[in-house]
């Protein structure tokens, strides 16, 4: 016991109260004082329950004016720490109890050092920590004798590996995680009071999960998809998490329709087909009988469908949100994800080939970037705007459906992010990350958005059902960073060790404590809310603005390149011609007609559809006149990035007999820019060059396809150049990426290989091919790199692909 705890002398020793003292059922009408613990507990724990006759806060407890502004809670501080003790045995520690609790402090939300393994020089041992001798065989009665029931050994391994798996996630359940920070840029304070915004510089640990939303745990990563970009803010006052997507809307505009649409976008129930995608019966008969979804698809069937990587893909909160300053002054605010690396995105033609040669390839990519340091980065932007800006737009503000454009309300750039440590465990930190909409700190609040109401209900009775319980939030991939103490006790799975006998507020026989914060340092809801001067009923109905399905779905469509406009036509096409009832396909191209009518008619063509159906009648009839008729920003190729080729893959074929010192100069070069180049050949290892310098191949022609790359070079010396036109995987290589609008270099021997793919040097137009160079001079070296940049070059592009 620490000697604060021991209590001073009152009194000479009376052994009625010490005997008193240590009765559990029963004591005296008065609590006398002796020179003994027990006594001395049981004199302070009187003492302190006496320091509170009454509960002052109970008068607070009614009326507006006091729920807005919630008094911080009433405390008594006791003489020592012996009223707080669960025992007054904690003083006698082993190598397991250890110390007294430290005073304030729940140790179990320590950093996550405490439960870090390293198992380097040490002895196999079972979960109890006894030393296993043989881990090699079973234990047997005699050598061919049976195994024995008693092989303790044996039955703990296989019982754990039988328990090895938890319940997927409903949707998002093929996911990727990786820790980072994010930084403030300067202070919100007069937006919000929330922790991580309250100061320049100031540094917030995170940890994020990116995931598909369709696709089993299994599937691949590729697919043409949704993605989910969740972000865990462990700040100083709790966990927030800003649980968002690629895509700034949704399908749906009300929670109600959630289980419909996750139900017709998953596999079809009768035969579990089609994994991972939407091209089927069931998804498109659901949303084409819901119009509200047309934006969605828009978004959906463009490349950012298909990212090139995480790292190249936007986040979105999607939902409108408050900032809440500390005067209780509220505005609405959306969230964007912007990433350092611009946004770029794969071909349907190669998703669908890398889907086969590497499904893990986000995964991959993601893991790579970060061992080499590459870090993945995102600037942070908010759309800031007032409950009176939100009445005069020409659509609803709660609608999921619905963006905000950057044109009525510019993003505000507030702070950055990056990802600069890959977990050490994928199933202790990915696997059991538990995200929920519901988890909001001080500054950040609610709005009316039915949508988002529904997941602030459904997350957590998700994490409850795959984690075995209700304290998913002490694992230590969940647990705060901030303190936490309440009054929540027991249920599976339990870690923390409480000190003390009390579990509930108001007390007196732990002084109060733990005590309600306040107003001045607790979460307040915010009391207004839209619409809340208007006396209302309660009623399941949609506002008039909801009903406009189609305006934003045309915006997005307007927006696009010609190529990209190209590709959402494409994507439809694909989709639909899987769909193998024809008037789901005749519906779909119905309701696009009053999103696109060009869009529609090439649907319409693509699907071998002679004449257009008649419009589909619109839930509307006459939607509000749009701000604006198109937005620049909402096109990938309006934000192609710092300029930079950090963290590309580069293939530079090689074979025995190509010139060694501009392969390797290239490489060289490749690699001061932070691209990640590769010596691809018919086969791994040593490749003889022509002028003796050494060259290792790390990948074969085999084992890393074309598609896998974001960038060609083809090599000088004729001798190697005629090997590699031997191998047909060469012809391969090249014409997957000329077919991906990739950037090739071509060294003067290889047009030989160019002639012999039967790849031009210009555009079907004659004009010359912006992604292809020539030569192998420093200044082409620094042109190719310069190609890489742009990533994609799609004037090459055409429908069908002429290579």
């Amino acid at each position: 016991m620490p000697k604060s705890a021991k209590p001073p002398v009152a009194s000479p020793p009376s052994s009625a109260a010490a005997a008193a003292s240590r009765n559990t059922d029963s004591g005296p009408s008065t609590v006398a004082a002796a020179d003994d613990l027990a006594s001395a507990r049981a004199q302070q724990t009187n003492d302190l329950a006496a320091a509170r006759p009454y509960n002052p806060n109970k008068a607070g407890e009614h009326g507006f004016k006091n729920g807005v502004n919630p008094a911080t809670g009433a405390t008594a501080e006791p003489a020592s720490r012996l009223p707080g003790a669960s025992t007054l045995s904690e003083a006698n520690g082993s190598a397991k109890t250890g110390s007294v609790a430290a005073e304030g402090v729940n140790a179990a939300i320590a950093p996550l050092d405490r439960v870090r393994v390293d198992s380097a020089g040490q002895v196999l041992t079972t979960n109890q920590g006894v030393p296993i001798a043989d881990n090699q065989n079973s234990l047997k009665y005699g050598e061919r004798g049976p195994v024995l029931l008693e092989d303790f050994i044996l039955r703990e391994k296989i019982t754990h590996f039988d328990h090895e798996r938890i319940p997927e996630r409903i949707v998002h359940a093929r996911g990727s995680g990786a820790h980072g920070f994010f930084e403030c840029y300067e202070p919100l304070t007069d937006l919000t009071r929330a922790a991580p915004f309250q100061e320049a510089g100031k540094i917030t640990p995170v940890f994020v999960r990116f995931s598909t939303v369709q696709g089993e745990r299994g599937s691949k990563d590729t697919a043409r998809d949704v993605r989910g970009f969740a972000v865990k803010f462990y700040t100083d006052e709790g966990n927030w998490d800003l649980v968002g997507n690629n895509m700034p809307v949704f399908f749906i505009q009300d929670a109600m329709k959630f289980p419909d649409l996750v139900h017709a976008v998953k596999p079809e129930p009768h035969h579990a087909m089609p994994q991972a995608a939407s091209a089927h019966d069931t998804f498109w008969d659901f949303v084409s009988l819901m119009p509200e979804s047309t934006h969605m698809l828009m978004w959906a069937m463009s490349d950012r469908g298909i990212p090139r990587s995480y790292a190249t893909m936007q986040g979105f909160g999607v939902h409108p949100v408050r900032f809440v300053n500390a005067a209780g002054e509220s505005v609405f605010v959306k969230f964007h994800w912007n990433p350092k690396a611009g946004t770029h995105s794969l071909v349907w033609d190669e998703a669908v080939k890398i889907s086969g040669a590497d499904p893990d390839y986000h995964r991959r990519d993601l893991w790579e970037r970060i061992e080499a340091g590459a870090y993945p980065e995102y600037e942070l932007g908010v759309q800031v705007f007032t409950e009176e800006q939100a009445e005069q737009f020409s659509f609803d503000i709660l609608d999921a459906t619905k963006i905000i454009p950057e044109e009525l309300v510019p993003i505000r750039p507030i702070g950055r992010m990056v990802l600069n440590r890959n977990p050490d465990n994928f199933f202790a930190e990915t696997e059991q990350v538990a995200f929920c909409t519901a988890h909001v700190v001080p500054g950040i609040d609610f709005s009316n958005d039915p949508l988002l109401a529904g997941r602030i209900h459904s997350y957590v009775d998700t994490q409850i059902s795959r984690l075995g319980g209700p304290n998913f939030h002490e694992l230590p991939i969940n647990s705060p960073i901030a303190p936490v103490h309440n009054n929540q006790r027991d249920g599976m799975h339990r870690q923390a060790i409480h000190r003390g006998k009390v579990a509930y507020e108001p007390n007196s026989l732990a002084g109060g404590c733990p005590f309600q914060a306040g107003a001045a340092q607790g979460f307040v809801s915010v009391p207004a809310r839209i619409e809340a001067k208007e006396a209302q009923g309660k009623v399941r109905v949609k506002p008039e603005k909801f009903a406009d399905h189609y305006t934003q779905a045309t915006l997005f469509f307007n927006s696009q390149t010609p190529v990209e406009q190209a590709h959402i036509a494409a994507a439809f096409r694909f989709e639909l011609s899987k769909v193998t009832v024809p008037a789901i396909r005749e519906r779909m191209v119905a309701s696009l007609r009053n999103a696109s009518e060009d869009l529609a008619a090439q649907v319409a063509a693509g699907l071998g559809i002679k004449e257009l159906p008649e419009a589909m009648p619109r839930a509307l009839a006459k939607p509000p006149k749009p701000e604006i008729a198109t937005s620049p920003a909402l096109s990938l190729l309006a934000r192609p990035g710092d300029g930079s080729i950090q963290g590309r893959k580069v293939a530079i074929l090689v074979a025995d007999g190509i010139v060694g010192q501009s392969a390797a100069d290239l490489h060289q070069a490749l690699f001061a820019q932070g691209a990640v180049p590769r010596f691809v050949a018919p086969r791994i290892g040593p490749v003889s060059t022509a002028d003796q310098v050494p060259i290792n191949a790390d990948a074969s022609l085999e084992n890393e396809p074309g598609f896998l790359f974001d960038a060609l070079a083809l090599p000088d010396g004729e001798e190697g150049v005629q090997m590699l036109a031997a191998d047909g995987h060469t012809m391969e290589f090249i014409k997957d990426q000329h077919r991906h609008c990739k950037t090739i270099l071509v060294m003067p021997a290889s047009a030989a290989l160019m002639l012999k793919a039967q790849i031009p040097a210009t555009l079907p137009s004659g004009d010359p091919d912006p992604g292809m160079f020539m030569g192998a001079a420093p200044a082409d070296f620094k042109a190719f790199i310069q190609g890489i940049a742009r990533h994609r070059h799609p004037e090459r592009e055409t429908d069908p692909p002429l290579v």
